[in-house]
């Protein structure tokens, strides 16, 4: 992991229907907990998404890798760490690891890139006060 200090934790507990049919963490779900970090690691910066959405500033995700290292199962908790691995005029890159908690197994890593958009839902540079906190 790159710049401990920056880096943002939530735990999870899998529920059942996250699951498939053999009790492991479906790939898909891994995508909701890599927004579940980057939703919270900008609010734990004060600056939830409602907040940005308020001032017209949006962040689709471009792009979305995950890398598949070890199952999780129904009933693990799974730490998510997320931190920002690329910070550029327009666009945002989020990296992420997700460990089962007690064992530490490395279950996934990732990363999600974000483009900024204005009001008209056109690529925009992210603003001078919200890349000064994300640095």
């Amino acid at each position: 992991m790159q710049n401990q200090s920056k880096v943002h934790e939530i735990k999870t507990r899998v529920r059942y229907q996250e699951t498939d049919q053999m009790g492991i963490v479906y790939y898909a779900n891994f995508f909701v907990y890599f927004e579940m970090g980057r939703t919270e690691y900008l609010r734990n910066l004060g600056l939830p998404y409602s907040m940005l959405e308020k001032e017209h500033i949006y962040f689709p995700v471009t792009e979305a890798h995950c890398r598949f290292r070890s199952p999780a199962l129904y009933d693990d908790i799974l730490v998510i760490h997320t931190w920002i691995s690329e910070l550029k005029h327009a666009t945002l890159e989020f990296s992420h690891n997700v460990i089962r908690d007690g064992d530490n197994t490395l279950i996934v890593e990732g990363i999600t890139k974000l483009a900024c958009l204005n009001a008209n839902r056109k690529p925009a540079r992210i603003p001078d006060k919200l890349k000064r906190l994300l640095e």
